[in-house]
């Protein structure tokens, strides 16, 4: 049986929502009842965050990448994933990101905006899900803590999560990306959660099938959706019961990405496979191999703003910019 009993009555969400001032999700639906009324499916770039040579953010670059992404048929927009080097930025620079971000896409968009909301303390992060409610987002993404690694087990994280979701007036999606964290949300935890009236889906990017085949199995019947976190995996996720995929090559190669999703719904599986595999190559280059910089750089060849890092992050050096252009000009993308 879930941990969870009724939970926090629409009632008191709603007036919570109006006394603290914060901005009702655009479906109001979705912020009176979550669960089942925010459909996550289909593919969601995490964005980058742009930077001036000087580090200070680029609004105006940010502005031009926006309207080129609001061209793709993305589901919507991640602001703060792992891509948009949000462990840089102040917590006043996270919630203008997503502030300019909803008053860049266009009013007549139906794209839905994520946020990333994680920060390493239960209190932070609901504070942080609540002004990023408030600046637009329609639902907060929220990344696993991990600084204290020793003391994060089961029920720290359990109880992390349950406070957040409990608390934040947009619905909540877990956020699960052990290369970056080092620990992996277990299965147990990620299926009770799943009982949760506000928490409403997971982004899984530790690439184990087997896990996101239990977890998709195991929350059938809860209205849990689960998108893949990488477009490496993409295919395997869907196929196994995923709704979509929060993708850092959908940022460079949106309408490919887009389409291995599409030949998949149309049934179309032989092609589907056959573009899961031309994929690969460019998604491992922009992610493990070549990281942000390597993203960002690709960015600036498919027409986008990329720009510079934030320190510490390195450019590349220009060998492996060259080893960068060959993988996309030999998968025929350049």
């Amino acid at each position: 049986m879930s941990l969870y009993g009724k939970g926090v009555t629409n009632i008191n969400r709603l007036c919570k929502l109006f006394r603290t001032g914060l901005r009702p999700c655009r479906f109001l639906s979705t912020t009176v009842s979550s669960k089942g009324k925010l459909d996550l499916s289909g593919i969601f770039p995490p964005m980058p965050t742009p930077f001036n040579q000087d580090e200070s953010i680029a609004y105006d670059k940010l502005e031009k990448n926006v309207a080129l992404w609001d061209k793709v048929p993305f589901r919507g927009l991640v602001v703060q994933g792992s891509n948009g080097e949000y462990v840089y930025l102040s917590t006043e620079e996270r919630v203008e990101l997503v502030k300019r971000v909803r008053e860049f896409l266009p009013s007549t968009s139906d794209k839905l905006l994520l946020a990333g909301s994680g920060c390493e303390s239960t209190k932070a992060t609901i504070q942080m899900s609540e002004k990023m409610a408030a600046a637009g987002a329609d639902a907060v993404m929220v990344v696993t803590p991990s600084y204290y690694k020793p003391g994060m087990k089961d029920k720290a994280l359990h109880a992390h999560f349950t406070a957040v979701a409990d608390k934040s007036p947009v619905p909540v999606i877990l956020y699960s990306v052990p290369v970056f964290t080092v620990i992996d949300l277990s299965l147990n935890v990620i299926v009770d959660l799943a009982h949760h009236p506000n928490i409403i889906g997971i982004k899984e990017s530790g690439g184990d099938i087997t896990k996101i085949g239990n977890i998709v199995h195991q929350t059938q019947g809860l209205d849990f959706q689960v998108i893949a976190g990488s477009a490496s995996f993409l295919l395997a996720t869907l196929q196994i019961g995923g709704v979509g995929g929060v993708a850092a090559l959908a940022n460079v190669l949106g309408k490919e990405v887009c389409e291995l999703q599409r030949l998949f719904i149309e049934g179309k599986l032989s092609a589907a496979v056959d573009l899961q595999k031309q994929l690969i190559a460019p998604n491992s280059a922009v992610t493990k191999d070549f990281g942000i910089a390597g993203l960002k750089q690709v960015m600036e060849w498919k027409g986008f703003y990329g720009g510079p890092t934030r320190s510490p992050l390195q450019p590349l050096p220009e060998a492996e910019v060259s080893k960068l252009r060959k993988v996309f000009v030999e998968s025929g993308y350049l």
